[in-house]
């Protein structure tokens, strides 16, 4: 087989491990099978391995959604808010935390990181809800009034 990446005449068969990532974690699949190209390295797996490869990132994917999905869950019950009341705090509609709880939604990294960041300082959460950001239309909706914050 010629290299579909160089055009290097001939490849070489392999067997090999590949390691998939995914937000920040990773699994190593072994004893892959495939064609290499000595020239640039560019490989090519057989159908069986690409399928076991396709079989652990999905697996990946769901086991760190999952993972996900039950940490919001957990730090949004330590701030005793319900899922609304949450999405509001960060300007999202009423259904957004239940759909990521849910596992149906990936949410932003960065919503993750600052509820992890709630979750050690939830004193933070008073100045979150005092936030106006303008929005694309120009105007800047007033600081929302919600119910006071456990202590």
């Amino acid at each position: 087989m010629q290299c579909p990446a160089c055009g290097y005449p001939e490849m070489e068969k392999k067997n090999q491990e590949e390691t998939l990532y995914y937000s920040g974690q990773s699994v190593t699949v072994e004893n892959l099978s495939g064609e290499f190209c000595p020239a640039c390295g560019e490989g090519v797996w057989d159908s069986e391995s690409n399928q076991r490869l396709d079989e652990a990132q999905a697996a990946l994917m769901n086991a760190v959604r999952t993972k996900v999905s039950a940490d919001i869950r957990r730090i949004r019950k330590s701030l005793k808010l319900t899922q609304a009341e949450l999405a509001r705090n960060f300007g999202l509609g009423p259904l957004a935390f239940s759909r990521y709880e849910r596992g149906k939604t990936q949410p932003p990294i960065l919503l993750v990181k600052v509820l992890w960041l709630l979750k050690k300082h939830p004193d933070l959460l008073a100045e979150l809800r005092e936030i106006n950001v303008p929005h694309s239309d120009g105007h800047v909706k007033p600081p929302m009034s919600h119910k006071a914050i456990p202590q």
